[in-house]
């Protein structure tokens, strides 16, 4: 793995403050990353913080994971450290350019994060999943490696206050087989999200999970929104953002 002095400081950070709140990490998988060349590491999405796990996860495969972030927060310190690990700025209104940017990183042996449902989950089940994993793996000619997240959404996530202390949370990543890239788009993405649903039953298998916890699925007797409730929450929260964007607009 080349040496990247500000991505090896931000990994020792990350390392640091997973001791102090005690998290207790399990991966199983990792042996299904590539150690060299260009792969497209699909995650789920449940919380803030889970990218740091994410990162996690590539170093114990000796790999430097290449994130896709808001093209805004390229100025200031968030720029400068955006720069210094390699992450790809992702412009909404400039999508096409973000995208061949990914597929550059990809060709050149990047692992490129890329999180299909593309926004938190709130009920904390797979959301429909985007097309944009898939159409990478396919134009770039790598595979597609699952992984899922669990119990990274008991730290920091939406709509319930944030657990930043010594709480020693159990959080488990499960790694999958990769997933060679083949046509029709469609077919590829039902593929992925198969696999990832395998891999999100595996990390919640002899997880506790209390009922009635805000933090655990309606399914499995929690207290989060299902699906359909939270796609309605989304709807709204979206709905007000627009209503705030224009009023802004107005003034």
């Amino acid at each position: 793995m080349t040496r990247e002095p500000v991505f090896d400081v931000l990994t020792g950070l990350v390392r640091t403050l997973f001791r102090l709140q005690g998290l207790r990490i399990d991966i199983q998988g990792g042996e299904h990353i590539p150690r060299t060349g260009g792969a497209v590491l699909a995650v789920n999405h449940t919380a803030y913080l889970d990218f740091m796990e994410v990162g996690l996860v590539g170093r114990e495969s000796g790999r430097n994971v290449r994130y896709m972030m808001k093209a805004e927060l390229e100025h200031g310190i968030v720029g400068w450290l955006m720069k210094h690990c390699k992450a790809i700025g992702v412009d909404r209104s400039a999508g096409a350019q973000s995208y061949a940017r990914a597929v550059t990183a990809l060709r050149d042996g990047e692992v490129v994060v890329v999180y299909p449902e593309a926004t938190i989950s709130r009920s904390f089940e797979l959301k429909e999943f985007k097309s944009g994993a898939a159409r990478m793996a396919i134009e770039a000619g790598v595979p597609i490696i699952p992984m899922t997240i669990w119990g990274a959404q008991r730290v920091w996530t939406k709509d319930i206050p944030k657990q930043l202390g010594r709480h020693h949370f159990p959080i488990n990543i499960r790694i999958g087989e990769p997933i060679v890239p083949h046509e029709p788009v469609d077919d590829l993405t039902a593929e992925l999200r198969s696999s990832m649903s395998k891999l999100l039953d595996s990390a919640q298998r002899d997880y506790e999970m209390p009922r009635g916890e805000r933090w655990v699925p309606a399914r499995l007797g929690g207290g989060a929104p299902t699906l359909e409730q939270a796609a309605v929450i989304e709807a709204e929260e979206q709905e007000r953002r627009r209503a705030a964007k224009a009023q802004r607009k107005g003034r």
